[in-house]
């Protein structure tokens, strides 16, 4: 038998072993699991029954149905108006967050420059601090300017946790892009701007919808910072709704959880929408280096 006749050996890669629970240990995790989703579905459940409920006492479903205490606390809370400023701050705050957000996170993704990491620390840390621990300071500034208890001054707020996580969210998407396509317009002669809006403007799309979308559910749902620097006329849904919890006055419990279904449907609808356009697992950045 010839050398070209004798048969390769064959290389025989040992199994990855995935690692896998015991029997005891997969059943009490998953039962964990399936009790906390049941608690979960059942909160949910109980907060939307009572909302149309007339009476509910003693038993395990309402005595009857009825919808008007949506209409009731519209009217009470006058959630048009609520609703209207609620808008006005999210789209002012998503607009400006990412116009100054998305070519931070060009810089960050793309330019290697002295104190790099030092910036993107001071990035993160509005968004790993609680919002309580600064927005105290943050509102006597506020107040001291005479912008706290405007809809400007909710808007300055709520932009300092909301810029850095325009870039955190942005960052992943600008490193995805080839800089071999930068290079090549440079080369045919575009000025920055024109690259920055002809050539990486549509491809960053997605990213920008993405961001938008988390930054407006973000601030639909920021409490301490939109309530420490909120007045009468420039409150958003949560503040109110906080405020018909705890507020002085005698009000139906159902009125309250009639706002509490409108706020969390509004706020479910919007995160189904963001993730539509990004995947979470895109959302882990990492730093560069000096």
């Amino acid at each position: 038998m010839t050398a070209a006749n004798i048969p390769a050996p064959s290389i025989v890669r040992p199994r990855r072993r995935i690692p896998q629970f015991s029997s005891v240990g997969g059943v009490i995790v998953w039962g964990l699991v399936g009790l906390f989703f049941l608690f979960l579905f059942a909160l949910i459940a109980t907060v939307v029954l009572d909302s149309f409920a007339t009476t509910w006492f003693g038993s395990w479903l309402p005595d009857d149905y009825t919808n008007h205490w949506y209409g009731d606390a519209w009217a009470e809370f006058n959630l048009s108006e609520v609703l209207l400023v609620t808008a006005q701050v999210a789209i002012a705050v998503v607009a400006i967050a990412t116009l100054i957000g998305v070519p931070a996170a060009y810089a960050l993704a793309r330019r290697n420059f002295p104190g790099k990491r030092v910036i993107t620390v001071l990035f993160l840390l509005p968004i790993l601090i609680p919002p309580i621990t600064y927005g105290i300071p943050l509102a006597t500034v506020l107040y001291k300017l005479q912008l706290a208890g405007s809809i400007q001054g909710v808007i300055l707020a709520n932009l300092v946790p909301t810029v850095p996580f325009v870039v955190l969210v942005m960052i992943p998407f600008i490193e995805q892009i080839d800089p071999k396509i930068e290079a090549a317009a440079r080369m045919c002669g575009a000025s920055t701007t024109t690259i920055f809006m002809r050539v990486l403007g549509p491809l960053l799309i997605p990213g920008i919808l993405a961001a938008g979308v988390l930054v407006l559910v973000r601030t639909v749902g920021m409490f301490e910072l939109t309530f420490l620097t909120s007045g009468p006329s420039s409150s958003t849904i949560v503040v109110v709704l906080y405020g018909a919890v705890f507020g002085a006055g005698i009000r139906a419990p159902q009125e309250v959880d009639a706002m509490a279904v409108l706020y969390t449907a509004s706020m479910l609808v919007m995160l189904i929408i963001a993730l539509r356009f990004v995947n979470p697992t895109q959302l882990v950045t990492r730093v560069g280096t000096d």
